[in-house]
């Protein structure tokens, strides 16, 4: 049996192999398993109960540490290898080899395991865990909502396939949304982000700016990838990017596209045109969630011809779509912004 699971840093892999390649060492020859590890994606290969039982295992060490749990070296030693506090073991099942890790007192091959000294071990199981427990020192779950609206929005995020949200900065619109993202692809509801918004030039011109295509349009996307280092680390952020778990792109980018088993965040919405958010709005796929944020008042597009303004309308009261609107009294951002919002009223 062979099992490939992703790792989010190179912290994880230090930590699952342990000085010297220490932990492995003992786990290959005691339990006949195989580690390697390329690309940030970790692979076990060896008989398939003791494969299971070992990436039970280190899932759990993985979960419990990813939420900010305190454990010693001897602590994750004794959780990998099934043993109590005293250091004995359950053993595994029917694998030929129950006096190495399973009955932990030292004889045979035990390696001195059987006194609870271990090293730290973990890991995961599969890509669909790829993300458990990523949002870190925020806990478990989603931000808590501030206003009554933002409620109202966790709701819907959490209700439907596709959610409008429109209103001033400052009001959690792309932040609420993207944490909703990172706890569906940790629950396994999805196995990707996509996140993308229009590059609107706003005055100035992208052949001004200097570097490749890639270059120009980053800056566009940078909000976004804020968002997701406040809620992830930025190295996990980072990593699950390289494993194409998290797409940030330009929305030209979408286009001829079907997004399946995806949560898709289309942001700064108002900049996009009646055909662009068409476009995007047909390439929602089977099992994929999608929301559509931004603030009409701050359109760069001429009046009239807003993509989000012009979808809220056509759409309003269809089936698995839910919308809200926020107003100033919604605005987190500093009070300051919320007086700013409200002098400006409904101007363009």
């Amino acid at each position: 049996m062979e099992t490939r699971i992703p790792l989010l840093s190179i912290e994880e892999e230090q930590l699952l192999f342990g000085p010297h390649d220490r932990n492995v060492k003992q786990i290959s020859r005691r339990f006949k398993v195989r580690f390697s590890s390329r690309g940030g994606t970790l692979r076990m290969q060896g008989p398939d109960d003791v494969v299971s039982v070992l990436a039970g295992r280190v899932e759990e060490l993985l979960e419990r540490i990813r939420k900010g749990k305190e454990l010693s070296p001897s602590d994750i030693a004794n959780r990998l290898f099934g043993r109590d506090g005293n250091g004995h073991g359950n053993g595994f099942h029917g694998n030929g080899n129950g006096n190495g890790g399973g009955n932990g007192n030292g004889n045979g091959n035990g390696n001195g395991s059987g006194n609870g000294s271990g090293h730290s071990h973990h890991d995961r199981n599969g890509v669909s865990d790829g993300v458990s427990s990523v949002l870190l020192s925020r806990g478990d779950g989603l931000p808590t909502a501030r206003t009554k609206t933002q409620q109202v929005y966790l709701d819907l995020l959490a209700e439907k396939e596709l959610v409008f949200s429109a209103g001033p900065a400052g009001t959690g619109k792309t932040f609420l949304a993207v944490a909703a993202a990172v706890r569906a692809l940790r629950d396994g509801k999805v196995q990707r982000l996509v996140l993308t918004r229009p590059a609107v030039e706003a005055g100035e011109h992208l052949g001004f700016l200097p570097g490749d295509l890639e270059d120009k349009v980053d800056p566009y996307l940078r909000p976004l990838y804020d968002a997701l280092n406040d809620l992830l680390s930025p190295s996990a952020a980072r990593r699950m990017k390289d494993m194409d778990m998290i797409e940030v792109a330009p929305l030209a980018f979408m286009r001829g596209r079907t997004l399946n088993d995806s949560f898709v965040i289309l942001d700064e919405a108002q900049n996009a045109t009646k055909g662009q958010m068409k476009m995007f709005l047909t390439r929602l796929g089977e099992r994929t969630r999608s929301v559509v944020t931004g603030d009409i008042s701050q359109t760069d597009l001429p009046r009239g011809s807003s993509g989000l303004q012009d979808a809220m309308r056509r759409l309003r009261g269809m089936e698995g779509v839910g919308m809200v609107e926020f107003r100033s009294e919604d605005v987190q951002r500093s009070s300051l912004v919320q007086r700013i919002v409200e002098a400006y009223g409904d101007d363009d």
